[in-house]
């Protein structure tokens, strides 16, 4: 059985994406939860986690500490989590590793809370930027691979794990998006997977 290592759901937008991926893919895995910011929480993950940072992957002696690298671990083990074409593949591969370096100026002026409403907070030209460049993505990827389903490939993909964290941020600081990212938006928010995140975080307690 896998156990993946988890933050807050409320903030931890790195744990959204691995979590989201593996339910999406049908993955049964044990999930241990720590909060964040409370006392001896580094303790806690550095019980599962080389790094003391969440989210981590754990099956059997392989222990997997990023979240991008984890997605890679499921997709071997479930690689639907891929497109299978090759093309679309490699364009998959290349958005998820722009959200998993870029876009700064967003993770740090509109992070994600997910109890929260922030409406037009955190709006600098720096994360403005951020937010036109993710909107080009999203409606490139729906103008080409519309026809294959509702997700940014078509079908459910590691990227629409990776964009998932924003989708949130996008509700909390309302940012208004065009019909067909705000299409993708709202199948993401309908899986039962991100309804499912959303009660554990309105659940939490400071």
């Amino acid at each position: 059985m896998l156990k993946l290592v988890v933050g807050d759901r409320s903030f931890s937008s790195w744990s959204l994406r691995p979590w989201l991926a593996a339910k999406q893919a049908g993955l049964p895995f044990d999930e241990v939860s720590v909060r964040l910011h409370q006392p001896g929480a580094k303790e806690n993950i550095l019980k599962h986690s080389p790094s003391g940072k969440v989210p981590c992957l754990i099956d059997g002696g392989t222990v997997v500490w990023d979240s991008l690298a984890i997605c890679e671990y499921l997709a071997e083990l479930a690689p639907a989590l891929w497109p299978a074409e090759r093309t679309a593949r490699a364009e998959a591969r290349a958005v998820s590793a722009e959200m998993h370096s870029g876009f700064t100026a967003l993770r740090q002026n509109m992070g994600m809370d997910i109890r929260a409403a922030k409406p037009g907070q955190g709006r600098t030209p720096e994360s403005e930027a951020d937010i036109a460049r993710i909107v080009a993505i999203w409606e490139g990827c729906r103008s080409r691979y519309a026809a294959g389903g509702p997700f940014l490939f078509g079908a459910f993909s590691i990227a629409d794990a990776m964009y998932a964290p924003v989708v949130w941020r996008f509700v909390t600081y309302a940012v208004a998006l065009p019909p067909a990212s705000q299409a993708w938006a709202d199948a993401m928010l309908a899986l039962p997977a991100m309804r499912d995140w959303q009660a554990g975080a309105l659940a939490e307690s400071e």
